[in-house]
């Protein structure tokens, strides 16, 4: 009886330090992340065309010209949702309301349909397009298949998962890669365009790289880019805007 107990408590022991291991590795995994750099950082400021709101949301709306269309963008994983703020505020000096979800452990997979809280806090805005970066892109995917709101989707250096079809759909979509990029699989971009609507634009960024889609210095296993962060960002951001301007 003696040697069954033990047994037991052995197996137990061992569970339990297992868990632990666990546990640990999680939380050193979940507090390493991509911060926003100084560039980022400088379009945080709110001014006389665009106020900034940084809470459980961080929100970029325009002061006048302000049309109703919004744009819900979902960080790539363990990257600051600061980072993007520079391609966000220069959307919104063009009229259109922004919103970055300061999602759980800057992933989009633990939360991926945050952008019901921000469709609900915004009764205004009657039309909608969400977007993403990288893993950002897969989970904003399929909230636009799920959900009839969604006008348009901005996919950078992303591709929708291999369950979500979006091409019986009247979603405008747009994806952005760049050419020096080393994360995402371009290949799997390009490929899913089988997944796409019809019209669905494809736009290859000259230079650019996986982290220059933001503003949070280097990446793991990146490409080098050969184009600033800055010409990424504005090359992505005027693509985008005329996205959003055909969804007047």
């Amino acid at each position: 009886m003696k040697q069954k107990k033990s047994w037991k408590f052995k197996l137990f022991i061992g569970l339990a330090i297992f868990l632990l291991i666990i546990a640990v590795g999680f939380f050193v995994f979940a507090s390493f992340y991509y911060k926003a750099q100084s560039y980022a950082e400088d379009h945080l400021q709110s001014d006389s065309e665009v106020t900034v709101e940084n809470e459980k949301e961080l929100v970029f709306e325009p002061t006048s010209n302000k049309k109703n269309i919004g744009f819900i963008f979902y960080q790539g994983a363990k990257v600051e949702a600061e980072a993007y703020a520079p391609m966000a505020k220069e959307l919104a000096k063009e009229g259109y309301t922004v919103v970055i979800p300061h999602l759980p452990l800057k992933m989009a997979i633990f939360s991926p349909d945050r952008a019901d809280k921000v469709i609900r806090k915004h009764p205004e805005i009657t039309t909608w397009a969400i977007g993403g970066h990288s893993l950002g892109g897969v989970t904003a995917s399929d909230y636009a298949l799920r959900h009839d709101k969604i006008a348009a989707l901005v996919l950078l250096a992303s591709y929708p998962g291999s369950h979500t079809d979006l091409s019986e759909t009247s979603v405008d979509v747009l994806s952005i890669w760049a050419s020096r990029d080393e994360v995402a699989d371009a290949k799997a971009i390009k490929a899913a365009k089988a997944s796409m609507p019809s019209d669905a634009k494809f736009l290859e960024i000259k230079g650019g790289n996986h982290a220059g889609f933001g503003d949070y210095g280097e990446q793991k296993g990146d490409g080098k880019a050969t184009i600033s962060n800055e010409e990424q960002m504005t090359q992505t951001t005027t693509a985008i805007l005329e996205l959003l301007d055909r969804l007047k």
